[in-house]
């Protein structure tokens, strides 16, 4: 072991800033749903979702309870199925989350009836009651789920949970990773509708808006995937570009290197149909330049073919600079 290397990590202030943007991450995690989204029953899917739906069937066991006997089976499972793949920021905050969770639960509620009952009426004293302001809650509390898992994410590592159970319905199902997301959360969401909405297994008495709280629950799943797609993200994509032209058009070259100050890439093709040769232009520039380039395309080769994608990511000149190795190392 190369005791010289571990000891510069840990002397890095990359490191202890990567594990305290985790521990913030985790904490606002917890934050969003024991203030925001427990109380009120709306289930955004994941382990913490499926803890709101138990807990209302064993109210004596706390969502984070329920976080952390979910999180330690899909952990095991994973490192039985997969191998060692989840490096140890994966594992604290998969173990850390429900913890702070449980210790913000009982910091907020006066007793353990008033937290055995998620009642929003007791919560900081009645201070944050928003029972008549669900729509407001879910918004509040979408973001704050979605700025917390970003943060964590960010820093090469994962909460646990559904991303657990969709990489192993894409091994053994042949789902993609995305879907079996969205398969996972969808069973939460109506076991949710199930318990919350109908009653079933609860045996208590149901609201008459009570079916509406799945609905609140899609919007919070919506609302946290954009934010985090803004924080892993930004606010915009940089757009890939491709333009096949039958001909080379030197005007068409000067105005991206000198006018726009960009680069691109010549490829060399063939017209599938015609099987004459044409040429491929490979572009890559920011969201809010994308309009110059199909200006100059209309008037340089109105009848080019031009296709634009999204980019999530882009590194080299001009972009974003390269990761750095630490910075590629899940630890």
């Amino acid at each position: 072991m190369d005791w010289k290397k571990h000891l510069s990590v840990l002397s890095s202030p990359q490191w202890w800033w990567s594990w305290f943007m985790i521990v913030i991450g985790c904490t606002l995690l917890a934050t969003g749903y024991v203030l925001f989204i427990s109380p009120y029953n709306i289930v955004p899917g994941g382990v913490y979702g499926a803890g709101i739906v138990l807990h209302n069937i064993f109210p004596d066991i706390q969502v984070g309870t329920f976080g952390y006997m979910f999180d330690i089976v899909l952990l095991i499972l994973a490192f039985i199925v997969f191998g060692p793949r989840f490096g140890s920021k994966t594992v604290v905050a998969a173990l850390l989350t429900p913890g702070i969770m449980n210790l913000i639960t009982y910091l907020v509620y006066p007793n353990k009836e008033a937290m055995d009952a998620l009642d929003p009426a007791q919560l900081l004293g009645g201070v944050l009651n928003m029972s008549d302001h669900l729509m407001l809650t879910t918004i509040v509390g979408a973001v704050v789920l979605g700025v917390g898992v970003g943060l964590v994410v960010k820093e090469q590592a994962t909460t646990g949970g559904t991303d657990i159970v969709a990489m192993m319905l894409q091994k053994y199902c042949k789902m993609t990773f995305s879907s079996g997301v969205l398969v996972a959360d969808s069973l939460v969401v109506l076991a949710g509708l199930l318990v919350i909405g109908c009653g079933i297994g609860t045996g208590g008495e149901i609201s008459k808006d009570a079916w509406q709280l799945p609905l609140y629950s899609l919007i919070a799943i919506y609302i946290s995937s954009r934010v985090l797609a803004y924080m892993l993200d930004g606010a915009s994509y940089d757009r890939i570009i491709f333009i096949v032209t039958s001909h080379h058009n030197e005007e068409f070259r000067k105005y991206i290197l000198e006018e726009m100050d960009r680069s691109g890439t010549y490829i060399k093709t063939n017209g599938m149909y015609t099987n004459a040769e044409k040429e491929m232009i490979f572009l890559v520039v920011p969201r809010h330049e994308l309009t110059r380039v199909q200006r100059a395309v209309r008037e340089y080769d109105p009848k080019a073919f031009m296709v634009v994608a999204n980019a999530y990511n882009t590194f080299g000149e001009g972009f974003k600079p390269m990761p750095e190795k630490h910075e590629l190392e899940n630890m």
